[in-house]
């Protein structure tokens, strides 16, 4: 049997999206008199859960992105008016490449198969579903009952963590008092695509049922039959391979587990907790097996196989460190070793991305990508706390700091043709953000330079360089100390001016409009116009219940700039209005009606759960609130930020800078807090200060990582 499939999603069914839920001028009401606050649709159940309690707030539809190794998909589900169950999938093969094989050639394919069409209860098709709830907690599930039948359905939806498969297993419950026949029929939907269309030919898609044949159970009273389905895709002459449902499941929760019991975060709002959590999962799923190795790519049914200076090198991978997990870390070091296949003795500037698996380039102008490497690779070998790694990076971050210099322009500013948003918006011929990053950049690479030098120095390497010159690494060190103060000098110089009566900064020369971008100085420890900025930021001008607006006057926004302006008011000092605005922002994103994630933008990728996000959000934490800035291989410096109604913080398994996990536990006393350390169940230091002063740690264990 033959289904009729689509390379895109149905566009019917994403203007019911649009207009059902997702459009912010279609966003919840407020609860309160409170300006920022949010009505919620969905609660926290659990730990690292949430759910929805179907009531009369019908009909609603979403979507969710979630990722294995070989696979992503897009489920779009909701509640129709009647109370029954609505859902497509957009399924995305990464590695099953289409033509032309470019940033946007992953297969994808819509399908509304409903694996329950053919089922019956005592010969009869199951009729006026009712749902009762829909749960997340990294698989989606549903529960439903029927007006025809005493049975209860469950229904969960999650990728494969390793095939090139989604699957879906379904719970058929008795909940009446006589046993019930139950027909299962198989099903199998086998379909062929154009093999002019695929750069490996024709590739075959096959939704079935795991049973083979059509099966018959009596079930008890109180008793339920379990039975799975598949959606999986083969590139010939690959073989079809039963997909384990079951097996596949647990894999899943144990991908799910193993995330969440590391950089654990326990605060007094249970909404942070919840959805710090789950950003992680979503950031570490989307890694992608490829043949240019793992790949962590942001996702949004366009973006797999491929990596750029932002979003990975800049937003996720300083992140993995802390997290502590194998494959980010793997997939962190092949994005910068990709990038560093670019660097050129004529300093011509490195694509914006590798894509096509890594067997291509994309990228038409300079967007100040050279800072986001530096910046990124410099934090993240810090973090990392290993030699080699630190060794394997230098020349693509040396190389990448230098292309910076040179392209200073007369003002002292680092000049590049745009930003990130690549044009969406002016940023002129120099932007505030690109000289930030390089500023930031300067300052790790400098501390880079020393921790490398103190492991040649203390003979904990087996690593030899004949070349080496302790007094040249330290002059070097100290030169890009003295470029950082001199650029730092010059930001302020060009960049610092009076916005809309803001002592803040403008975005670039001839910039007379507040943008979102003046949080980046923040972030980078720069807090000359910390005040004005702060308020610029939060001001009726840029800040709405979906975060900042990229420039004042419109209503586009991108959660980036929003989830970095939260990171830089909480490390500038001021966390009650860093935290009141982070609550209200993790509530809708939680809770509201587009859950659970950090969100790429609107109106552009209707608000796509794009992965790399998450790890901004995730740093709001680590960085913001923790104040962690890694200054070697074992040191760090902390700068905690409480608000007042906190009266502790802790997170622990962190694993930056150390070749074991630590916890930190920060705890409000008095008019001062104590910070204390802790490894292997002990307490190993501990620190009595202010809030706000920046304290220095250094762990004195083998900080070497473990091969």
């Amino acid at each position: 049997m033959k289904e009729k499939i689509s390379i895109f999603t149905a566009l019917t069914f994403i203007f019911l999206l649009n207009i059902m839920g997702h459009n912010p001028s279609y966003a919840a009401k407020k609860e309160t008199g409170d300006d920022i606050e949010i009505k919620s649709r969905w609660e926290i159940d659990g730990k690292y859960a949430v759910r929805w309690d179907i009531k009369e707030d019908i009909p609603h539809y979403d979507h969710i992105e979630m990722s294995g190794e070989q696979v992503s998909v897009v489920y779009y589900y909701g509640v129709n008016e009647d109370k029954s169950f609505s859902m497509k999938r957009t399924v995305i093969w990464p590695m099953l490449r289409t033509v032309p094989n470019d940033t946007h050639a992953s297969l994808t394919v819509s399908f509304d198969t409903n694996f329950l069409s053919g089922v019956t209860v005592n010969g009869e098709n199951l009729k006026e579903e009712n749902v009762e709830y829909i749960k997340f907690d990294g698989i989606l599930h549903t529960k439903s009952s029927y007006s025809n039948a005493k049975v209860e359905v469950t229904k969960c939806y999650f990728p494969s963590p390793t095939r090139a498969a989604v699957c879906e297993e379904y719970t058929i419950t008795n909940t009446g008092d006589k046993p019930v026949t139950v027909f299962i029929p198989t099903v199998r939907n086998v379909t062929e695509t154009n093999p002019d269309a695929g750069t490996e030919g024709s590739y075959t898609l096959i939704a079935s049922t795991t049973n083979l044949t059509d099966r018959e159970y009596s079930v008890l009273p109180g008793e339920s039959i379990t039975f799975g389905a598949s959606i999986q895709g083969i590139e010939n002459p690959q073989v079809e391979l039963p997909v384990n449902v079951t097996k596949e499941k647990l894999e899943r929760e144990t991908f799910v587990n193993t995330i969440c019991g590391e950089l654990i975060v326990d605060s007094p709002n249970e909404i942070l907790n919840t959805m710090f959590g789950l950003s992680k999962i979503r950031g570490a799923e989307s890694i992608f097996r490829t043949r240019g190795g793992l790949m962590q790519s942001p996702g949004g049914e366009a973006y797999y196989a491929a990596i750029w200076c932002n979003d990975q090198a800049e937003y996720i991978n300083p992140f993995f460190p802390f997290l502590g997990y194998d494959k980010g870390n793997e997939s962190a070091i092949n994005s910068f070793l990709h990038f560093a296949k670019h660097i050129n003795p004529e300093f011509n500037y490195i694509p914006w991305s590798i894509i096509a698996e890594g067997y291509d380039t994309f990228g038409k102008f300079d967007r100040g990508d050279a800072a986001m490497l530096a910046y990124g690779a410099s934090r993240y070998a810090l973090a990392m706390g290993d030699i080699q790694i630190a060794e394997t990076l230098m020349p693509l971050i040396k190389w990448s700091l230098e292309y910076c210099r040179r392209k200073i322009n007369k003002d002292g500013v680092v000049a590049s043709t745009a930003d990130e948003l690549e044009l969406r918006f002016p940023a002129g011929e120099a932007n505030l953000c690109t000289s930030s990053l390089y500023y930031d950049a300067l300052r790790s690479a400098a501390w880079l330079i020393e921790a490398m030098d103190k492991e040649y120095t203390s003979g904990n390497t087996d690593t030899t360089n004949e070349n080496f010159d302790v007094n040249h690494h330290m002059t070097e060190a100290s030169s890009l100390r003295a470029q950082a103060d001199t650029l730092k000098k010059n930001i302020e110089n060009y960049f610092g001016a009076t916005m809309e009566g803001y002592k803040t900064y403008r975005y670039f020369k001839g910039n007379d409009v507040l943008r979102s971008w003046i949080c980046i100085p923040l972030v980078m420890d720069i807090f000359d116009r910390k005040e004005g900025t702060v308020k610029a930021l939060l001001s009726p001008i840029l800040w709405s219940e979906n975060g900042v607006y990229t420039e004042a006057g419109t209503d586009v926004f991108w959660d980036r700039a929003t989830l970095y302006a939260l990171r830089g008011i909480f490390a500038a000092g001021y966390p009650e209005e860093a935290t009141k605005h982070l609550a209200a922002y993790s509530r809708h994103r939680l809770l509201g009606d587009h859950i659970p994630y950090p969100v790429e933008a609107w109106p552009e990728g209707n608000q796509r759960h794009l992965s790399t996000e998450n790890a901004l959000y995730c740093r709001i934490f680590t960085e913001g609130i923790l104040g962690f800035r890694p200054t070697g291989f074992n040191t760090f410096t902390l700068r905690p930020q409480l608000p007042k109604e906190w009266d502790y913080f802790t997170i622990r398994n962190i694993h930056a800078c150390s070749d074991r996990p630590y916890d930190i536990f920060v705890k409000r006393t008095g008019k001062h807090i104590s910070i204390t350390i802790r490894m292997n169940g002990k307490n190993i230091l501990s620190y009595k200060t202010s809030m706000g002063k920046t304290i220095n740690v250094c762990l004195n264990n083998n900080h070497k990582k473990k091969k």
